[in-house]
Order: structure tokens, then C-alpha cells, then sequence
């Protein structure tokens, strides 16, 4: 029984610290981009990521990703 004297101050140590950890990724932009890490197993390290801004930009009759296309199926 008094071991929970113990227990229960050091589960609400934890629970706060796990809280404050979780606060602090939030407001330090951690979860912004969670789908360029992914991609980056998937895509060669010479090309980088569209982003939805970079998309829209592009010129849809652009041959470089046709060219591309063609050297991945090989």
C-alpha cells in the first residue's frame, strides 16, 4: 500500500511531462508535413517532392514528367 504513495506522484510526473512533450511538438510545427517523409522512401533523391502549391504552378504539357515516367517503368 505505500508503494502507491510513490506510483501515484511519479504516473502524474509522467502524465504532465507526456503532455507537455505533446504541446510542444504542436506549437513547434511538427505534424504540418506529415507526407513528405513518407514519399521520400518512394522518390529518387535527385527529385523533390510537388507540394500542392508547386502543382498547381506547373505547366500540365511538361515533358520532364512524361520523360521521367518512362525511365521508372524500365
Amino acid at each position: 500500500m505505500t508503494i502507491l504513495y510513490f506510483l501515484i506522484p511519479l504516473a502524474l510526473l509522467l502524465m504532465a511531462g507526456a503532455l507537455w512533450a505533446l504541446f510542444w511538438a504542436i506549437r513547434t510545427g511538427q505534424f504540418d508535413d506529415l507526407e513528405t517523409q513518407g514519399w521520400s522512401v518512394v522518390l529518387d533523391e535527385d527529385r523533390e517532392l510537388e507540394t500542392p502549391d508547386k502543382s498547381a504552378k506547373a505547366d500540365a504539357g511538361d515533358a520532364t514528367g512524361a520523360a521521367d515516367a518512362t525511365d521508372t517503368q524500365r
